[in-house]
C-alpha cells in the first residue's frame, strides 16, 4: 500500500511472544468526568497480541481515498477509510469479539449494541483528522457512546469543550481502548494532529450504534 511503512512501528518481544491477538478484561477502564455530561473511559493494551492483528488490518482491508467539499474546492481527506455496515463481516474475530464484550459493558448506558465500525487508517504523521464531533445522525441530539480502539504507532486524541475551554489529551497506544460518551458527540470536540515526528501507521476502529455517524 502507497505511503504505509509499516517498519516505524517496533513490536515488544512480549507480544511477539504472546499466542495470538485477544481482549483483556473492561475492569481496568478508567472513567474521566469531562462537562456537561460528557465522560471519556480509557484502557491502555486493551487488545492483547495486537501485533498479529495490525498486519492484517494493513492489507486485507480495501482502504478508500475519500475526498471532500471545501470552501470552493475539493481536498483529498488526509486519512484512508472504510465504513462497515451493520451485518457486514469485520476482518478480523477479535474485532467481533470487541464489539460483542463492548456492547455488554455499555448495554446499562447505551440501550442498545453497537452495530457499526469504521475504521481510519493514518499512513503517516501527516495523517490527521481535524476538530470535530459524530453528529451526522442522531448524536447530533442525544447522548450516545462511542468506543475507540488503536493499533500500530501511538497518536494522541485530543478533546476540547465546543465554544472554547482547556483541551484534554489521551494518548491512544497499540491495542488501546478509549469512549466517548454521555454529551460528548455535541458538548465536545475531538482531533487527531499531524505530527513532523516520524511514526508509523495507525488503524483507529470506531464502534458506534445505530444511527450514529
Amino acid at each position: 500500500m502507497a505511503g504505509v511503512t509499516p517498519g516505524l512501528y517496533q513490536p515488544s518481544m512480549l507480544e511477539l511472544a504472546e499466542p495470538g491477538p485477544g481482549l483483556g478484561p473492561l475492569s481496568g477502564l478508567v472513567r474521566h468526568e469531562l462537562s456537561r455530561g460528557a465522560w471519556v473511559d480509557h484502557l491502555p493494551g486493551w487488545v492483547c497480541g495486537a501485533d498479529q492483528l495490525l498486519p492484517v488490518l494493513l492489507s486485507e482491508v480495501d482502504w478508500r481515498a475519500e475526498h471532500r467539499r471545501m470552501f470552493d474546492g475539493v481536498v483529498a481527506v488526509p486519512r484512508l477509510l472504510r465504513w462497515f455496515g451493520p451485518g457486514e463481516p469485520l476482518p478480523h474475530p477479535v474485532l467481533e469479539a470487541a464489539r460483542q464484550r463492548l456492547s455488554g459493558h455499555y448495554a446499562d448506558q447505551l440501550g442498545e449494541p453497537f452495530v457499526t465500525a469504521g475504521m481510519c487508517l493514518y499512513r503517516d504523521g501527516r495523517d490527521s483528522v481535524a476538530w470535530h464531533g459524530d453528529t451526522r445522525g442522531r448524536s447530533a441530539r442525544e447522548d450516545t457512546v462511542v468506543a475507540i480502539v488503536g493499533f500500530g504507532a501511538p497518536r494522541p486524541l485530543l478533546l476540547r469543550p465546543r465554544g472554547g475551554g482547556p483541551s484534554r489529551r489521551f494518548p491512544l497506544g497499540h491495542g488501546d481502548l478509549l469512549v466517548m460518551g454521555g454529551s460528548c458527540q455535541r458538548t465536545w470536540e475531538h482531533a487527531i494532529p499531524k505530527t513532523a515526528r516520524p511514526v508509523g501507521p495507525r488503524v483507529s476502529v470506531q464502534f458506534r450504534p445505530a444511527g450514529v455517524a
